[in-house]
């Protein structure tokens, strides 16, 4: 594995790398959204309408000498309903294309310029073992967390590092942004450089 330098993406990539605070805002944008979509926003709270209880008047109106009360699921009464409370709802959030494009190149020029990208020939394992794919990752330090981008589900890669706490696999045509933000180390596959740079390019997939 060699680190990719900023030289080395400006000969392998034809898109250019965003070097300065171009796409910031783009990538916040991205990384809001996408942490949104993962909400489930299943919370909830019972209502006086759906509170257990009968719908039947504790009392008569008048001549008890009480404050009048029509229904024991009041939200005043202990055991009533919530007034305002959290109901399921969607926080997802829509991004156009371009913004989705522009943060990922963006998160990408950060990290190579960081010199966190490695490059490395396609990973061919003997077997889909954890220990097989440790031994291929020389250059990574085993204290450190890993993204390895790959060109394909059928890789042999995602059997071997699903065991391991540190290392996580993502496939070139699924990378977004904040995949790109979180781990210590990125390790690309060769085969996966045109992928990448067809999706950074302008009608390119996203995802």
């Amino acid at each position: 594995m060699k680190v990719l330098t900023a030289e080395g993406a400006a000969q392998q990539l034809k898109t250019p790398l965003l070097v300065n605070g171009r796409g910031s805002q783009a990538l916040h944008d991205a990384v809001v959204a996408y942490r949104a979509n993962r909400r489930s926003g299943t919370r909830a709270t019972k209502t006086k309408g759906t509170v257990r209880g009968s719908g039947k008047k504790p009392w008569a109106q008048k001549g008890t000498g009480r404050a009048r009360a029509g229904y024991a699921s009041s939200p005043i009464w202990r055991g009533g309903g919530v007034v305002f409370g959290p109901q399921p709802r969607d926080f997802s959030k829509k991004l156009p294309k371009k913004v989705k494009r522009l943060a990922l190149r963006k998160a990408l020029s950060g990290r190579i310029v960081e010199g966190a990208v490695l490059v490395s020939e396609t990973i061919d394992l003997p077997q889909p073992k954890t220990k097989e794919l440790v031994r291929r990752l020389d250059s990574w330090d085993r204290k450190e967390t890993l993204l390895v981008v790959v060109e394909g589900h059928e890789s042999p890669v995602w059997l071997a590092a699903r065991n391991h706490p540190l290392i996580a696999v993502v496939t070139a045509a699924e990378v977004n942004a904040e995949d790109l933000l979180w781990p210590d180390r990125i390790v690309l596959e060769e085969p996966t450089l045109p992928i990448l740079d067809q999706r950074l390019a302008v009608g390119g997939k996203q995802s």
